[in-house]
């Protein structure tokens, strides 16, 4: 069975695939994060990221969560907290503490499995708004999806981290039964974000 931390690998190395190929002037387009434009959803995501990886390592991220961390290249700001997370999760024992996030400390496999989560649905998200659909790999959010169903996922739901699940047809590709699952109204070009912001 694939590790939760290859997961993150690959689901860094897919989300910034679609970053790269994100064009200066989609940045200001309509993210399917309401209110959200495309570098405001991009930015959410690089925050994250290297908050994440401050904590894991127990050094300071250098700003808070919705701070402005993309500067005049974008795609490069996701690379250099794309080094930055994907060392801090490679570290030794990187599982087997306690991570604080924004609702609490939860344990190593979860916060990574939460994380996993942040880039996966904030990849696809960014690929549907940007038209780089095609970038997106179906067999990872697949697996994901399927780790979900078999969680007590209402456990997240129910502080507000994710709505009910969104209708979408059984045989629509997998990253997107996975962003209905989290939540996301797919069908209406909408994608309430999840609440379980750091910082």
């Amino acid at each position: 069975m694939t590790s939760v931390i290859d997961r993150i690998d690959r689901a860094l190395d897919m989300t910034g695939a679609i970053v790269k190929s994100i064009s200066d002037d989609q940045h200001a387009g309509q993210s399917l994060c309401p209110g959200w434009d495309v570098r405001t959803e991009l930015n959410h995501l690089v925050g994250g990221m290297r908050i994440f990886a401050a904590e894991l390592t127990g050094t300071d991220p250098g700003g808070a969560h919705e701070d402005d961390w993309l500067g005049a290249d974008p795609a490069a700001a996701y690379a250099v907290a794309a080094g930055l997370d994907r060392a801090a999760w490679h570290r030794p024992g990187a599982l087997d503490g306690t991570v604080r996030l924004g609702f609490g400390a939860v344990p190593g496999p979860m916060a990574a499995l939460i994380h996993l989560t942040e880039v996966l649905a904030h990849g696809a998200d960014l690929a549907l708004a940007t038209g780089q659909e095609h970038l997106v790999e179906d067999e990872h959010c697949g697996e994901l999806l399927t780790v979900m169903l078999s969680m007590d996922f209402d456990a997240f739901r129910r502080p507000g981290m994710f709505g009910p699940p969104a209708a979408i047809a059984d045989d629509a590709p997998a990253h997107r039964r996975l962003l209905a699952f989290l939540g996301r109204d797919i069908t209406a070009g909408q994608d309430p974000l999840p609440a379980w912001r750091q910082g």
